[in-house]
Order: C-alpha cells, then sequence, then structure tokens
C-alpha cells in the first residue's frame, strides 16, 4: 500500500511493507521519577504526555501492520559494552559516571528497573528488541540487518532523548540510506526547549523529515478506510 506520510518540510512518499515504527529508549532512566535521567539532574517532568503520544503513534501502527522495533540502551551487568578510560564512552556516559560516583547503582542495566521499558510501550512478542550500548541504535547491533532483511527503506522514530539517542538514529539512518522520519511530540530533549528545536532544525534541513503524532495516527488510521474503497 502506497503512503503519503504527512511530513516537513514536504510530504514523503513510502509503502506500508518497507515502513517501520522504531521506538527508542521509552524505558524507566530516561523517563520515570528516580531513573538515571532524574538522577544525573535532568528535568523528566514532561515524560508522561510523551509517553503517552508515543504509545498512540505505536498502537497506530500496530493496527496499520507496520513493523515495529523496540531499541533499548544499556548493558550487561558486568559493564563489558561499556570499555575502559580508553574509550570515550567511558568518560561521556552519564550514568556510568554516576555509578562510579555512587557505588552499588544499577543504572540501565539489563534486568534492573532503570533498563525496564515503561508499561505503555512494552513490546509484544513478535516485536524484535534492539539492545543498544552506545547512543545510536544502529552502533554496534542488528539493527540495520533486521530493516533489511525486511526491505525496509523508511524508519518512522519516537522516543527519548530527542537531541541524542534519537538524533543520533536518524543521522546514521540517513548515512545508511534509510528515509528517517521523527515524531517530534512523541521524543523528549534532555536540556531546554532550544535543545528540542535544534535537533527539529539539524532533522528537516539536514537529516530528514519530521511529523506530529496527531498527523501519524491520523494517516496511519485512515489506511483502513482507503483499504475499503
Amino acid at each position: 500500500m502506497n503512503l503519503v506520510l504527512p511530513t516537513r518540510p514536504e510530504p514523503l512518499e513510502a509503502t506500508l511493507a518497507e515502513t517501520a515504527l522504531v521506538v527508542i529508549d521509552m524505558q524507566n532512566g530516561y523517563l520515570s521519577p528516580g531513573g538515571y535521567l532524574d538522577l544525573a539532574g535532568f528535568d523528566v517532568s514532561g515524560s508522561p504526555p510523551v509517553i503517552e503520544r508515543a504509545a498512540r503513534v505505536l498502537q497506530a501502527a500496530r493496527r496499520a501492520g507496520m513493523m515495529v522495533v523496540h531499541a533499548q540502551n544499556g548493558w550487561s551487568p558486568n559493564l563489558a559494552e561499556t570499555g575502559t578510560r580508553k574509550s570515550p564512552m567511558w568518560h561521556k556516559s552519564n550514568p556510568l559516571k554516576y555509578m562510579r560516583a555512587h557505588p552499588g547503582s544499577e543504572l540501565l542495566i539489563r534486568g534492573t528497573w532503570d533498563h525496564a521499558i515503561v508499561d505503555a510501550l512494552q513490546p509484544l512478542p513478535e516485536e524484535p528488541v534492539v539492545h543498544k550500548p552506545r547512543y545510536s541504535a544502529f552502533a554496534g547491533t542488528n539493527l540495520e540487518m533486521l530493516l533489511r532483511a525486511h526491505g525496509i527503506t523508511t524508519l518512522v522514530f519516537v522516543g527519548v532523548n530527542t537531541n541524542v539517542c534519537v538524533e543520533t538514529a536518524v543521522r546514521d539512518a540517513f548515512h545508511r540510506e534509510f528515509f528517517a522520519v521523527m515524531v517530534s511530540d512523541a521524543t523528549l530533549q534532555a536540556g531546554a526547549q532550544s535543545i528540542f528545536d535544534a535537533s527539529v532544525f539539524n532533522i528537516e534541513k539536514f537529516f530528514g523529515w519530521t511529523s506530529t503524532t496527531e498527523q501519524m495516527v491520523e494517516m496511519l488510521d485512515g489506511l483502513d478506510k482507503v483499504a475499503a474503497r
């Protein structure tokens, strides 16, 4: 089925069979009070409406029969993937720095509450979950293989954080020849509103397209009417 995605700066043509929704890091650590981002001093008060909007897009994608992939950020309990001082990750990762400063804390460790995906965005059994040890959903994961194996050419992104993991995934998608759409109001930035605005600018001008929850859900739910004609 052919689609015209309601995107900025111009509409984007795609097909349903070649489009996938990628849900980025909708985890307690990024969204919930007492999670990593909250402990690191970032404002997570805007999480509830973003969770609700991301869930609406997810449910609409499922109703339409679109492929859904979840990306989940974190590490093994032994932190094998985080590296040593010779890795820039060791120096720049806020949760790693917090855990070193607070021995016994467990942030984004697989199997913990912090690492878990929030209830409203829980994956279905048939939906792949990509475990990623870096900001990008493509770095050190099988995401590209999954997408290529299913003939996917267009990606719709929701999740957190707008300016870090989401924007990084959009950039990497662009460089791997995927068409990338960020549903901007179904994402939440780490930082001030200006940070969010900068990510939207970067994506619309250089790396992809943006849309809104209302537009995306309306388009996806309208596919049933088109198919019934």
